[in-house]
Formats: structure tokens, C-alpha cells, sequence
């Protein structure tokens, strides 16, 4: 039978201090991170605070516990690294996870999603990791923090200023020839900026068809996609458009 020593020194003085530790940095990561991913959020990218948050939090994590080798499994550690090298197994989970993570990644169009599901995938591998070596109550603060982050952070996301994307894609009659600098003076007038690198024009049975993303020049100065749309149905030149929200 297992020894009750053992089982105790997983929850001993030093231990606890040293997940403590632990816990303070992975918090204060989280915060970088939250901080890092608002900024991309505000500016209607799809990797947002949740996304960054969730990577540098556990990216800190599996950091961190490299410096406390001393501290891994509950203070026995050299019983088990003289059979076996954790940071190579460590290593080789985390990498298989991200590519685990890397096929929950969708792209349609201009949106892009499952990026917080990847980064949660990889983030809970982490925690496997954490409660593998012994840190179990950085593990259990590991594992609450990503839960809140998940349920709580897109509300967050929600009440801060950012700017809303829409991507547009519009196909003329056929002879109609728009012209870039007046379509951008109308996305001006209505709140809109024709983002960087985003505009692509092809042709379709001798229709021009135009596709970009519209994102707001400030906090809520964009027209509704509702208006977008009617405007849009009543101009002349244009056969059919598409709208949707953005997140590039």
C-alpha cells in the first residue's frame, strides 16, 4: 500500500509555500495576458482576451514549476527522475496538444474560431501536467482560473469600449466599375474604415465582386448592420452582398 507519509508530503509546509508561488505567478500572468489580448479584442481580432489570457497563463505555469525541480512529487523527486526525465515527457505533451489544439481552428471567410477551445485544450493539458508532478493546488487555482475565464471573460469582452468588424462582400452588376476611394468615403460616412490588407476583388461571370472588413474608426461610431444592409440594398449598382460579423 501507498505510504501515508508520501501522500502527506504532497501537502506539506514547504509544498503549499512553493505552489503559493506558483499560484501568484500564474495569476499575474493571466493579467498580462488579459491585458496583452484586450488590446487585440478592441481592434476586432479574433484572438482576443480569453485566447491570451488562457496561453500566457499556462505558458507561466509550465515555466515556473521548471524552477521548483526540487519541489516535484511531493519532495521525492529523484526517485522517479533517475528512471525518467519529466521535462522530456513534459515537453513532448505540450507539443502534442498544440497540434491537438491546432485542429480546433476555423476559418470561414473572414472569421476565424475556436481559438479560446485551442488554448483551453492546451491550457488543460497543462494543468495534467501540474497535478502530474504534484502542484496539486496550483493545478486546482490553474483549473478555476480557466473555467472563469471561459465563462466570465467573454461578458467582460462585452462591457469594454472595442471596435465592431463587418465583413462585406458585394458583387456589381455587370459594366459597373466601383471605385476603392468611394467606397471608403462612404464606409467614412457611416462610421467605418476599410481595414489594412483586408480588401480582395475578383471577377464572377464578368460581375466585379469586392470583399473586405469594415471596422469601426472608434467605439460604437459604426451604423447598425441592419441600416448597412438597407442602404446597400437600395444602391444601383449592386447585384448582391453578404454581411457578417467580423473577427480576422
Amino acid at each position: 500500500m501507498f505510504p501515508y507519509e508520501s501522500m502527506i508530503s504532497y501537502w506539506s509546509g514547504n509544498e503549499l509555500a512553493t505552489n503559493a508561488v506558483v499560484v501568484l505567478n500564474l495569476a499575474g500572468a493571466l493579467g498580462l495576458g488579459l491585458l496583452v489580448g484586450y488590446e487585440r479584442s478592441y481592434h476586432g481580432r479574433a484572438a482576443g482576451m480569453r485566447t491570451y489570457g488562457l496561453v500566457c497563463m499556462a505558458s507561466c505555469a509550465l515555466t515556473v514549476i521548471a524552477g521548483y525541480p526540487e519541489a516535484w512529487f511531493g519532495g521525492h523527486n529523484s526517485i522517479y527522475m533517475a528512471a525518467v526525465d519529466p521535462t522530456r515527457v513534459i515537453q513532448g505533451i505540450v507539443t502534442g496538444v498544440g497540434f491537438l489544439g491546432a485542429g480546433m481552428i476555423m476559418r470561414d471567410g473572414f472569421t476565424i474560431s475556436g481559438l479560446t477551445t485551442a488554448a483551453s485544450i492546451w491550457a488543460s493539458s497543462v494543468t495534467g501536467v501540474l497535478v502530474g508532478v504534484g502542484f496539486y493546488m496550483a493545478a486546482i487555482f490553474l483549473a478555476l482560473l480557466c473555467a472563469g475565464v471561459m465563462v466570465y471573460m467573454s461578458r467582460l469582452e462585452s462591457i469594454l469600449p472595442s471596435r465592431h468588424a463587418v465583413a462585406i462582400t458585394m458583387r456589381f452588376k455587370p459594366g459597373f466599375v466601383p471605385r476603392e476611394g468611394s467606397l471608403r468615403d462612404i464606409a467614412h460616412d457611416r462610421g467605418y474604415q476599410i481595414a489594412g490588407g483586408s480588401l480582395a476583388i475578383g471577377s464572377v461571370q464578368g460581375m466585379q465582386e469586392w470583399r473586405f472588413v469594415a471596422l469601426e474608426r472608434k467605439h460604437k461610431s459604426g451604423a447598425p448592420m441592419s441600416v448597412l444592409a438597407a442602404e446597400l440594398n437600395a444602391f444601383e449598382g449592386i447585384e448582391s452582398f453578404q454581411l457578417s460579423h467580423a473577427r480576422n
